[in-house]
């Protein structure tokens, strides 16, 4: 299972998004952000953010 921590991408909360994939883990925290923090998620930024996607 992987996992992404929303405050361990510089949000101030306490969302964590959990997936079998990688690229699951990226599409549910694209969501995530467009729906709780008014975030479009562009290319450039998932490259950034999945060096912090780690084992849960």
């Amino acid at each position: 299972m992987k996992e992404l921590r929303c405050k361990d991408v510089g949000f101030d909360c306490p969302g964590i998004i959990q997936a079998e994939s990688e690229a699951e883990v990226l599409q549910l925290a694209a969501q995530h952000a467009l729906d709780a923090h008014q975030v479009m998620v562009t290319p450039e930024m998932a490259e950034q953010i999945k060096p912090l996607i780690h084992e849960a």
